[in-house]
């Protein structure tokens, strides 16, 4: 018997189509009312619902509207002439944006073809750095906003997401590894339970690039094995990065087991899980609050790295 929730899924609320465009639920009823702009279905109890056309539609049409373009000269254009100008609008000050809606619709199509074909662009234009952090993590901001509303099949979410990590890992194999002796040595892993491994993938990604040795043992790794390792090798920080599987007590316990068992090295904790701590941290744990904190942390490694 399948889930319930899944007969809802791409199938969009008004609060949905909102809360993804920046476009209030009042302007969009006005707009379907005046411009025909959209033609939404109605449930038995009358309220509109929206398909996946429909969600691909209002966002060409925010995104247009949001570069100054007025809604009665959107209203006059065709379907294909609002794609069409929604992917020719350059402006200076949003480059963007275009890009992480064209990702979000070729993933709600299963359409690797053009999912991997927006990417390869962006990296050729903005270099791997850049594209990871204005196209792709706005990118997985939006999947999780969707995910969070059901309004994503878990199937599409891995679709994108191994796409992303498979051009990272691509890119981690094209740096030089670090030949310098004395340089910092990271190991990287996910805690037990913690499957999300692009956030830490990109940390590699930096760290290496950086000139620091890196090691990453990947998702769901206990203590054990991390001790196995450091017992054998030398490690200068341990990094995680934390998204969903603590609570705010387990947090704290699992940070301070870390600082006992690793009293040498310098564990770094980043992620939204960093929100939960609630103890002063141990002398050897330093947590990073936001992805400017882990930019900043790795160009100081990289001078550490150096010296």
């Amino acid at each position: 018997m399948f889930n319930s929730r899944y007969t809802t899924l791409n199938s969009f609320t008004i609060k949905d189509i909102e809360l993804l465009t920046g476009i209030k639920a009042h302007t969009i009823r006005i707009w379907e009312q005046r411009y025909k702009l959209l033609r939404p279905k109605r449930k038995d109890t009358n309220h509109r619902v929206y398909d996946n056309d429909d969600l691909k539609h209002i966002m060409r049409v925010s995104y247009l509207y949001h570069r100054g373009v007025k809604i009665s000269k959107i209203a006059e254009m065709t379907d294909e002439e609002i794609r069409r100008r929604s992917l020719e609008e350059k402006l200076e000050e949003d480059l963007f944006q275009p890009l992480s809606n064209q990702l979000v619709e070729a993933m709600i199509d299963f359409d690797q073809q053009r999912f991997e074909k927006v990417f390869n662009n962006a990296l050729l234009r903005f270099g791997f750095e850049k594209t990871i952090l204005q196209v792709i993590y706005p990118f997985l901001q939006r999947v999780g906003l969707l995910w969070l509303n059901d309004c994503v099949n878990p199937a599409q979410e891995h679709f994108a997401s191994l796409i992303v990590r498979k051009k990272m890992m691509v890119a981690i194999d094209g740096l030089e590894l670090s030949r310098e002796s004395g340089t910092d040595s990271f190991l990287l892993f996910l805690p037990e339970g913690e499957y999300h491994e692009i956030p830490l993938l990109f940390v590699q990604y930096l760290l290496k690039q950086h000139g620091c040795q890196v090691v990453n043992l990947g998702a769901s790794v206990p203590l054990e094995d991390l001790k196995f390792f450091t017992d054998r090798r030398r490690v200068t920080h341990i990094y995680t990065h934390m998204l969903t599987c603590f609570s705010q007590k387990d947090m704290d316990a699992f940070l301070h087991e870390m600082a006992d068992m690793f009293p040498a090295v310098q564990i770094i904790v980043s992620g939204p899980q960093t929100e939960r701590i609630a103890h002063t941290l141990p002398a050897n744990v330093r947590a990073l609050h936001s992805l400017d904190e882990i930019i900043e942390f790795t160009r100081k490694s990289k001078k550490a790295a150096v010296r």
